[in-house]
């Protein structure tokens, strides 16, 4: 993975500073956008936005442009699980882990045992009797005897953050700048099943957005809906959850950001709670977790993601979070660790077709 860093302009800067979250859900979206950075010092027009923000795609600055679609809130389950792949076979393990296509992501991490980590995305089940977490179950009752390893089910038990930013030298360095109030007004329902036509929606926009200067327009004409409701139906679902954010997500490998550090913390649950807004806080922390044990193996129920561009830079911000830990409880030396990932073994992303489909009512009454 080349980095761009350095040959980032001003320009450049701006649109990966300012917009990873907050981007306008309107007819234009560019031209507000490009407003905010005229405010800001930049100049550049709506067309021109547009026009670098496709260019910062194609190379590959950004991952892509859109709405980062909630995969949990959509239907059914996804769960990170550890395994022990032995040194001798571990290209073998991991091919045949990267076989199922329920394994979304797979990493090999630096850690005496547990040296392999993948996230299973699931549908609802299809057994009225049981739910997305009895499947997730029986993927790994399949990888198990796949594999003959056992594996480490760590799903998420609570969620203190997840959000990641990575930013640049260059204006708006802090990122703070949200425009998701641009356009119509929208109030959010108690409805958890999706209609045919928000599934339909949910399928389209799930890789990106188009990048034109009236990406919403394009999304309807690809579903066969009306502008207005792609752009009332995808504010609405940022209100509920459904879309964490809109905007530019970047490719941190590319701007430098290549030191991945997964956090692991035995904390006291009688300090959880206050331990996980605190590390949530921190801004170089991307995501924040509480998880289960498994007793003898895993001894760690809090997981805190870290990204630096450095080793140096990755270890500084550990040490920060271990100092902030200690205001909360005396951390002995056993009672963390960090696994750095040494080694990509599949990124495919979770693809949303079937969780969508097992969570979508019969009509759109």
């Amino acid at each position: 993975m080349k980095q761009v860093d350095a040959e980032l302009t001003t320009l450049d800067r701006a649109i990966v500073n300012a917009f990873q979250g907050g981007f306008p859900v309107t007819e234009r979206p560019f031209e507000p956008a490009a407003a905010a950075l005229r405010e800001r010092g930049v100049e550049v027009t709506g067309s021109e936005l547009c026009e670098r923000v496709r260019d910062l795609d194609e190379e590959g600055v950004l991952s892509r442009f859109g709405a980062l679609v909630n995969a949990e809130e959509i239907g059914g389950a996804a769960s990170l699980v550890a395994m022990h792949a032995p040194e001798d076979r571990y290209e073998e393990v991991a091919e045949q882990v990267n076989d199922f296509t329920e394994v979304a992501h797979n990493y090999e991490r630096e850690h005496p045992h547990l040296n392999m980590w993948f996230v299973v995305s699931v549908a609802d089940h299809p057994d009225p009797e049981k739910d997305a977490t009895d499947r997730v179950e029986e993927v790994l009752a399949d990888v198990e005897d796949v594999t003959g390893q056992e594996t480490y089910n760590l799903p998420k038990q609570q969620e203190f953050h997840v959000g990641a930013k990575f930013l640049l030298d260059g204006p708006v360095a802090d990122g703070d700048l949200d425009l998701s109030d641009e356009g119509p007004a929208v109030e959010p329902t108690d409805r958890e099943t999706l209609t045919p036509a928000e599934r339909d929606l949910v399928v389209e926009v799930q890789g990106g957005l188009p990048i034109t200067e009236t990406p919403y327009a394009d999304v309807a004409d690809a579903v066969d809906a009306d502008t207005e409701w792609v752009i009332e139906t995808l504010k609405r679902f940022n209100r509920e959850g459904k879309v964490r954010r809109v905007g530019v997500i970047p490719n941190h490998y590319a701007l430098g950001y290549t030191e991945n550090g997964m956090t692991v913390w035995d904390v006291p649950e009688a300090v959880l709670d206050e331990v996980g807004p605190a590390v949530a806080s921190l801004d170089f922390v991307t995501h924040c977790y509480q998880r289960p044990r498994h007793a003898g193996v895993w001894e760690y129920n809090f997981f805190a993601m870290t990204h630096g561009r450095t080793e140096t830079e990755s270890e500084r911000r550990v040490q920060e979070v271990k100092e902030l830990m200690n205001e909360y409880w005396d951390v002995g030396a056993d009672d963390w660790d960090t696994l750095f990932s040494t080694r990509i073994l599949k990124k495919t992303g979770i693809r949303l077709d079937e969780r969508a489909d097992s969570n979508t009512g019969e009509s759109d009454s």
